[in-house]
């Protein structure tokens, strides 16, 4: 097995196609298709179904990939440290859920390298997808939070997909809203405060379960509930209707602007406070590129730990 068969591998599963992929490395369709059959000879599995219509993964094939991905993300990282300048674009990507200083900790880290020689990409998603983004290596980083209600259930799925978490903060709940909504000069929010008023969340898909909610206290009744998928939408939502979310506290006034407030969550026996601790999460024993160590660094910076 070498790392160029690994390269092939990955190129005709990311093109679906042999001819694609040939013109993509620049090599001949019968080197790759030999390349290919070789590996397979080696390794005792079928790696692809071929077809008229194309190439598609076994299922051997689609396992076999996602440890050929790790491998080969981590000889680029190798080379990323240590080798020659390239010609190729290095990529480097982070999945998070709907945070703001995820995206300012991003950006940060960009400024910080020539773009025209890096393929970034930084993806707000669902929980679901992070863990999944980071496992296939899609991206290198994911950031999300653990908490009382949802930690076993989380730390089950992040084993199971060869994930680690790493700590960053912890902090309690906020209720974050418009300046100009009728709570926001309140010190403290109660929850009896909030039964009037519409909260909102980021939708986690038909078949999510509430250990995925990105908002604590996920398991409360609300008597209003409105979901959105994006921040953007979330804002306006808030502005509009005078919404609310329970979140971190943690905001960022550089991107979502000043017009809105992180008050103090008041609990009561009925509806307690929990701990939020937000991390990353990799897969394990992953050595992180240097786009990974400056985005933990321009985390750690912008969260103060």
């Amino acid at each position: 097995m070498t790392l160029i068969q690994l390269k092939y591998i990955i190129a005709i599963a990311e093109t679906k196609s042999m001819n694609k992929a040939a013109e993509q490395l620049y090599v001949s369709q019968p080197s790759l298709t030999n390349g290919v059959k070789e590996l397979e000879k080696e390794l005792g599995i079928t790696l692809f179904y071929r077809s008229g219509k194309g190439v598609t993964l076994t299922n051997d094939g689609a396992e076999f990939l996602l440890y050929a991905k790790q491998l080969y993300s981590q000889y680029e990282n190798l080379l990323g440290k240590y080798g020659k300048e390239g010609s190729c674009k290095k990529k480097f990507g982070v999945s998070t859920q709907h945070y703001s200083f995820a995206v300012k900790a991003f950006v940060d880290m960009a400024k910080e390298f020539d773009m025209s020689e890096y393929e970034f990409a930084i993806r707000e998603t669902k929980t679901a997808e992070v863990i999944s983004d980071v496992s296939t290596l899609k991206s290198e980083l994911g950031v999300l939070f653990l908490c009382d209600f949802n930690r076993k259930s989380m730390e089950k799925l992040l084993s199971s997909a060869g994930l680690k978490f790493h700590h960053l903060i912890e902090c309690q709940a906020y209720v974050y809203l418009w300046k100009n909504h009728p709570l926001a000069k309140e010190k403290s929010i109660r929850f009896g405060q909030l039964s009037g008023y519409p909260c909102l969340s980021f939708e986690q898909g038909d078949n999510s379960t509430f250990y995925l909610a990105e908002e604590i206290l996920a398991t409360n009744e609300y008597p209003q509930v409105i979901k959105a998928n994006d921040r953007a939408t979330m804002l306006n939502l808030m502005v509009g209707l005078n919404g609310y979310t329970l979140c971190s506290g943690i905001i960022c006034e550089e991107l979502n602007g000043s017009d809105f407030l992180a008050i103090p969550f008041e609990d009561d026996e009925q509806n307690p406070n929990s701990l939020m601790e937000i991390g990353y999460i990799t897969r394990k024993n992953i050595l992180l590129s240097k786009m990974g160590e400056r985005y933990v660094e321009a985390l750690k910076k912008y969260l103060k730990v």
